[in-house]
């Protein structure tokens, strides 16, 4: 690397994004310089940082990296929506332990653009098109899922009810079933949800795997109807999918309201708890 003045502007960046000598070393195993390039220009430290961390675990290539921080991965996490202080907390175990949170790997939304769907199409249709895509529908769950199943047969009191998809976590250690949605979330389908998990529970979880978890894809959802319904301590998550990329600047707008959101919640309660 030559000493022009725009590589030193350069090494001048690195220093004022990347203070701490000990993360660098740890990360310059993994990381090229154009990948550190990649991570400068991002504002956060936390959003940095979750960037870096995602992409030593993960071995992401340069292209890769760039396309996550332009989906605004970060964002779509339930990670960026909680306390700076628990963000910073989950960050350090998986820097130290290479401990992934479900936080750090359920979205929302997750965008399902690359399925190609018209403007009218039916659950299968969707259920299909994941199927026809899987590799790239993979891509976009993030590292670490393997499919397992499609309709998978759930059978209690000599009924039969059928999951969508249930894949395998290995990062997280656990099964986790999805069930698609082409319409709003509706508290019903937390019970459904329950039920599948509770049987994933008995008949299919292995010695040494965590609880399952369920994550249900919708066309839509309610605020405050998901957080009345409690759903995470359930282990159920709930997001909405995208069949349109929508532009960067909606986008933005959408994930930053949501954040803002999750801010004024807990502020709400913590006056409400006073």
């Amino acid at each position: 690397m030559s000493y022009s003045e725009k590589n030193l502007r350069r090494m001048m960046q690195f220093g004022e994004a990347f203070p701490d000598e000990q993360i660098v070393v740890s990360l310059i195993r993994q990381l090229t310089w154009t990948h550190f390039l990649a991570l400068i220009p991002l504002k956060k430290p936390l959003q940095r940082d979750f960037y870096s961390e995602m992409c030593r675990l993960e071995k992401w290539d340069v292209r890769t990296l760039r396309k996550k921080i332009g989906s605004m991965l970060y964002e779509r996490t339930a990670i960026s929506k909680k306390p700076d202080e628990l963000i910073r907390y989950e960050l350090d175990q998986l820097r130290h332990e290479d401990q992934l949170s479900p936080d750090m790997v359920f979205r929302d939304p997750y965008l399902l653009d690359f399925l190609g769907l018209s403007d009218r199409y039916i659950e299968k249709d969707l259920e299909d098109a994941i199927l026809r895509e899987i590799e790239t529908f993979l891509l976009e769950l993030g590292v670490g899922f393997t499919f397992v199943a499609r309709q998978k047969r759930v059978m209690v009191d000599n009924d039969d009810y059928y999951l969508d998809l249930l894949f395998f976590h290995r990062g997280l250690r656990r099964l986790v079933a999805i069930e698609l949605k082409m319409r709003a979330f509706r508290p019903a389908d937390k019970g459904q949800m329950e039920l599948y998990l509770r049987w994933l529970e008995k008949y299919e979880m292995k010695e040494g795997e965590e609880l399952p978890i369920g994550l249900i894809l919708c066309a839509g959802k309610k605020q405050e109807t998901v957080e009345l319904m409690a759903l995470e301590q359930s282990g159920i998550r709930v997001a909405e999918y995208l069949t349109e990329l929508p532009s960067r600047e909606a986008l933005e707008a959408r994930l930053h309201q949501a954040i803002a959101a999750a801010h004024h919640r807990r502020e709400a309660q913590k006056q409400f708890a006073k």
